[in-house]
């Protein structure tokens, strides 16, 4: 599940940009009496009650314009689970947040919206527990059509084509690429709708170089320290590649379809053209070593050291590059980055489908709702233009109206290209990962004999056999008891099936 963000909208909010929300709240927006003084009740699906962060995010403005609708947060959690299993009793087992919401929706004293995360809204929705918004939508002729269709379809899918929801933000990821170095190789720059074959050929083109001077074309993430076996995940995430069947208690690893990437990142990784990861462990004693007067904050960020073409970041770090850029006359051997960013590569399999799409703030309305008028008043107003528009200035996610799209802050990028794609679907996994939380370590053995064949030790596919003989008997450890810490030594000490 999600983690929040804490990032602080400003408190102090000015006038003029207040008018325009409170007049959105005087018209069309279902209950307007404005005296009667009523409770607004929200639960999100961590369950944590009153969360300053929520607040600021999503309530603030909304109190402001509304000062007759108390907005109530709703507890569905006990507070010990927010700060992670070092509070639990040995082998208690942490309550099914989603399952804790549920519970409240149906019980004595409802809330009215809640917030769901994107995996979880097609469970809310199949046991008929969010009231569809659609008659609503087009009874205040509530305009949608302005909307990024990578989240209002991807919304609509978890509804069977119904809006069941609204998120006023999204967070996605892109491809952004060095022109200098593509320049000096005398290669084309990246474009939208690339697949990712045309893209580890683009990296091909324009890496060179040897030893220290490597100069690199493509990685899964800017930073040198990163897990290729886990950063591959929004490579995979498109192809629907699965680790477990329905029920997590079989593993499905040893495929031709898995053997196909396995081999391709192999042999991207022999080929150099993905830089070497490096030992975090060495990075800091590297670091602590450093002559302070030439240290590099960058110097661990393969792409803001220029040592790679082509990498994959969310939208939220286009700051730091930015800031980088701004500082580079006191930031001793740092040279500016000239830079644009393109769509992510996708498959010819999945042609429109990307990796890391998601979505902040879906809130859909409790079919239980005892205030449903004002649920949807509040759903509107954070789904309006004058929300977006304010937001577009000050959030470092995505406003999900394309009118307020944006660049901010004067710059000149492509940021259609954080929007260009549907998110990848992993409903099935998460269910498993949310039914069965120690079920993470299975991904550890896979994560062991991919470290094999990257070291040449082993073939591709006699490594995805032997996780998938290691990985059965470590998901028969975990339905005997779902609690257990998985035996590695037995899980290892399976042969490989032939």
């Amino acid at each position: 599940m999600k983690k929040w963000i804490h990032r602080a909208v400003p408190l102090t909010i000015a006038v003029s940009m207040m008018v325009p929300l409170l007049a959105a709240c005087s018209k069309g927006q279902g209950n307007t009496d404005t005296k009667t003084e009523r409770v607004l009740r929200i639960a999100t699906s961590m369950g944590f009650g009153d969360d300053d962060y929520f607040r600021q995010q999503f309530t603030e403005v909304f109190e402001f314009a509304n000062p007759n609708i108390k907005i109530e947060m709703v507890q569905t959690m006990d507070d010990k689970y927010r700060y992670g299993y070092g509070r639990m009793a040995p082998g208690e087992k942490m309550p099914d947040p989603l399952e804790q919401l549920k519970k409240a929706m149906e019980g004595d004293n409802p809330p009215d919206v809640v917030m769901v995360n994107y995996e979880q809204l097609n469970d809310l929705v199949s046991s008929n527990l969010l009231t569809q918004l659609d008659p609503k939508i087009a009874q205040d002729k509530f305009d949608v059509s302005d909307y990024v269709p990578a989240v209002i379809d991807g919304i609509k899918k978890q509804g069977d084509g119904k809006l069941y929801a609204l998120s006023p933000t999204f967070y996605s990821s892109a491809l952004i690429y060095n022109k200098k170095m593509f320049d000096e190789a005398g290669v084309p720059y990246p474009k939208d709708g690339m697949t990712w074959d045309e893209t580890f050929d683009l990296a091909r083109r324009v890496a060179k170089g040897e030893g220290d001077n490597r100069k690199y074309g493509f990685a899964f993430s800017p930073y040198s320290g990163g897990d290729l076996f886990y950063s591959m995940d929004i490579y995979t995430a498109p192809l629907q590649l699965r680790v477990f069947d329905d029920k997590g208690e079989k593993m499905t690893v040893d495929s031709d379809q898995w053997e196909k990437v396995w081999k391709t990142m192999v042999q991207l990784n022999n080929e150099k053209i993905m830089p070497p990861v490096q030992d975090p462990r060495q990075m800091k004693e590297r670091m602590m070593s450093t002559n302070p007067e030439d240290f590099n904050p960058f110097q661990h960020d393969d792409f803001l050291s220029s040592r790679v073409a082509m990498t994959i970041i969310g939208y939220g770090q286009i700051d730091q590059i930015v800031n980088a850029n701004k500082s580079a006359a006191n930031i001793k051997g740092f040279t500016p980055i000239d830079w644009n960013v393109v769509s992510l590569p996708t498959h010819q399999e999945a042609p429109g489908v990307g990796g890391y799409i998601g979505m902040n703030g879906i809130m859909g309305i409790n079919a239980k709702a005892q205030n449903p008028d004002d649920a949807w008043k509040f759903i509107k107003f954070i789904n309006g233009e004058d929300w977006a528009r304010l937001k577009s200035k000050s959030n470092q996610q995505l406003v999900s109206r394309k009118k307020y799209l944006k660049p901010k802050d004067g710059l000149d990028f492509n940021i259609e290209a954080f929007a260009k794609l549907a998110p990848a679907n992993r409903q099935d996994d998460y269910k498993i990962y949310r039914e069965k939380q120690n079920i993470y370590q299975v991904r550890d053995i896979g994560r062991n004999v991919f470290q094999e064949v990257l070291q040449g030790k082993t073939g591709a596919r006699d490594a995805l056999k032997k996780w998938q003989s290691q990985g059965d008997a470590a998901l028969q450890q975990l339905k005997d008891n779902p609690n257990a810490q998985i035996d590695m030594g037995a899980a290892t000490a399976v042969p490989i099936a032939k």
